[in-house]
């Protein structure tokens, strides 16, 4: 049985599974990692550890989203 755990995502309450990447909450929230700068507990997250980055219970997150336009 997986376990919740619950996390801080840009100052909402989340409950998520345990063992949860950071890429793959992206990607449940429908973003794409290659517009998006995530921080963790105060720091940035390359974009190259999303895939390896484990979420942990009570982490706060703040997920930044880059927007174009004219």
């Amino acid at each position: 049985m997986i376990e919740n755990i619950q996390i801080i995502c840009n100052n909402d309450t989340v409950a998520i599974p345990s063992n949860l990447t950071l890429e793959r909450f992206i990607e449940a929230r429908d973003l794409n990692p290659n517009t998006v700068v995530v921080q963790c507990n105060g720091r940035i997250i390359n974009r190259a550890d999303y895939a390896t980055h484990v979420l942990t219970a009570n982490c706060t997150l703040e997920i930044i989203r880059f927007v174009g336009g004219g």
